[in-house]
């Protein structure tokens, strides 16, 4: 099994809705993030959640997000404030930072 997501790349996280438990935080989907590190290869929690195997295993990894960026606008206690959040691989997807765009990561 090779590792989709390295650390230092920069991801996104999917922004779809998906019924059900989902593991994923609502607040961090669709932000863009930077892999930290993999963390290992998991059940699924979202099947396990349903009473299902959770396999084929999925590989979790943490990612950092910038506060200002998740939640623009808002007071933070320092600009360098961030969110560590572990986040499985079937939510994330490589980001692309189109010209003009900027990430502050």
């Amino acid at each position: 099994m090779t590792d989709l997501f390295a650390p230092g790349m920069t991801v996104r996280v999917k922004a779809g809705e998906t019924p059900g438990h989902v593991r994923t935080p609502y607040y961090l989907r669709g932000q863009t993030g930077q892999v930290q590190r993999l963390l290992g290869t998991f059940p699924n929690p979202e099947d396990c959640a349903v009473h299902k195997s959770g396999l084929p295993a999925k590989r979790l990894y943490q990612v950092l997000f910038p506060v200002h960026a998740v939640f623009p606008g808002q007071a933070v206690a320092a600009a360098d404030d961030t969110i560590l959040a572990d986040i499985y691989e079937h939510w994330l997807e490589p980001a692309t930072v189109d010209a003009g765009e900027t990430t502050a990561l």
